[in-house]
Order: C-alpha cells, then sequence, then structure tokens
C-alpha cells in the first residue's frame, strides 16, 4: 500500500471522527447522526470528488477531432508510464492553468483552461501536462481531492457545533461537557484541515515537477510555462473555491488580496519552483 493511499485513509477517518465528535456535543442521538453523516462525507469524498472539480472548474470534455494536439501529448506521456488515458477537458476560465483530478489511473481527468492555451507554445504545455499525467502516476491527487473535501466538510461541521452551542443543542449542560473542547472543535479544526491540505499540496507540487521533468527527460519546459502561468494567475482573477486552490498547477488566487496570504498558501513559491527544476535536481 502506498504511503499516499494511507494518507488518504487517515484524512477519511480523521473527517468521519470528526463527524461523530461534532455530533456528540448533540448527545447520544447525535453521535449516530453524526457516524451517518461521517459516512456519508467518506464515501462521497472518495466516490465523486473528481466529478466535484470538474463541474465547479466548469469544464467540457473535448474530442480528439478537436483538439489533436492535446491528445497526442498525454497519449504519449501515458503511453510512458503504462498509464490509461485519462479524460481531457477545457474550461472557459482565461486565467491561464491546469489540473488532474480523480481517484486512480483508471478513473482521472485532465483540464487545462482557454487561458493556457492562449499563452503556452505546445513544448511548454506539454512540460505543464507532464506534470499532471505525474500526479496521476503518483497517485497523489486523489488525496488532493479528499483533502479538498474534508476541509469543506470540517468547515461545516464546526459551524454545526457553533450553532449547536448557540442554540443548545442537546444536554449541553450535562456533567463532563468541556467548554474548552467545544471552542477547539469550533474555531480550531478548521484552521488545522487548512494547514494540513496546505501542507500535503506543497510537497505534492515539488514532487510532480520532478516527475514531470524527469518523464520528458528536460526541466526547462515546465520552467518556462510556470514563469508565464505565475504573471497570468497575478493579472487576471479567477473564481475558484479556496478547498479546491491546490489543485491547480499554480495557485489560482494568487491575484487576491489575502491576509496571512504566506502562511495560507496552497503551493510552494514558484520562483522556488522554477529554480529546482533550472538546477537540474529532477536529475539528480
Amino acid at each position: 500500500m502506498s504511503k499516499n493511499t494511507i494518507k488518504t485513509f487517515v484524512l477519511l477517518a480523521a473527517l468521519g471522527g470528526l463527524c461523530m465528535a461534532v455530533g456528540s456535543i448533540f448527545g447520544q442521538g447525535g453521535l449516530f447522526i453524526g457516524l451517518l453523516i461521517g459516512l456519508g462525507f467518506v464515501g462521497f469524498s472518495y466516490w465523486f470528488s473528481d466529478k466535484i472539480a470538474i463541474k465547479a472548474a466548469r469544464a467540457r470534455p473535448v474530442s480528439e477531432t478537436e483538439m489533436p494536439q492535446y491528445y497526442a501529448i498525454v497519449r504519449e506521456l501515458t503511453q510512458r508510464l503504462n498509464m490509461p488515458m485519462p479524460q481531457l477537458y477545457i474550461t472557459p476560465d482565461l486565467q491561464p492553468n491546469a489540473f488532474a483530478t480523480g481517484r486512480s489511473p483508471d478513473h482521472a481527468a485532465v483540464a487545462v483552461t482557454q487561458g493556457i492555451l492562449n499563452i503556452l507554445d505546445w513544448d511548454e504545455l506539454r512540460g505543464v501536462l507532464a506534470h499532471e499525467i505525474s500526479h496521476v502516476g503518483n497517485r497523489d491527487i486523489l488525496i488532493g481531492s479528499v483533502a479538498a473535501s474534508v476541509a469543506m466538510g470540517i468547515t461545516f461541521l464546526a459551524r454545526m457545533a457553533m450553532w449547536g452551542a448557540i442554540f443548545g443543542g442537546g444536554d449541553r449542560d450535562r456533567e463532563g461537557s468541556n467548554p474548552i473542547a467545544l471552542i477547539a472543535t469550533i474555531v480550531l479544526a478548521p484552521l488545522a484541515a487548512a494547514l494540513l491540505q496546505m501542507a500535503l499540496s506543497r510537497s505534492r507540487e515539488y514532487e510532480a515537477d520532478r516527475s514531470g521533468a524527469r518523464l520528458i527527460g528536460d526541466g526547462e519546459p515546465l520552467a518556462r510555462a510556470l514563469v508565464k502561468l505565475e504573471k497570468g494567475a497575478r493579472t487576471i482573477p479567477m473564481d475558484v473555491n479556496p478547498a479546491q486552490a491546490q489543485a491547480y498547477i499554480v495557485n489560482p488566487l494568487t491575484g487576491r488580496e489575502m491576509n496571512f496570504k504566506t502562511l495560507f498558501t496552497t503551493h510552494p513559491p514558484t520562483e522556488d519552483r522554477i529554480a529546482r527544476l533550472r538546477s537540474r535536481e529532477w536529475a539528480q
């Protein structure tokens, strides 16, 4: 069993456990309801996280007749890795970006934005697609999708706990109740989920850069692409749910003004990624 598979199971178990913990605030009945909600979240996150990502991006499938070069590049890369051909999509966004999603190589999808097609040449796009196919080959897109679902689910559950405390859910004054634990659930759980998601995303981006460069035997096409993508992300806004931002090759929220931007970033610094690619760290 791969490390990423283990991480995925841990995330799903943590989500289920948190659902039960929040439900217990409302008594024994709430604990059972929390268990049911947790099982629902876990199942939904595993089976449908890819469909959520595609729908959220407003992506549409493209045919080989419509975009033969897109298909040719992805087919070449997947054949090198002895992987099935993923479904290919394009989104209407003008910000240059791309992402991969799916729970396994047999159920994978790759999407590029209209913006990335407008500014990259095919050699640079090949570098980007090698990065995305590496996400699929490394089997780490599932953990990213699940992490996004966990982050959204924990935020929802924390809000449930907050409203339950305000309106006095269950026997809140029973002996043994712990208001400090309740506050920690409401305030710290979403923060912890966000930090975990971001840590996972940063490490995965470095590894996908390395794997993608090795796949095509050159880090320069992706390095040139990242220069353009970072500039595009800073100047062209994209409407993306923050929980889904980690799926993209560069942070689509880069241009937004956000508090604590350095702490709450889902990607490593693009300049660092470019430097690593050009130093041929991937070849070592």
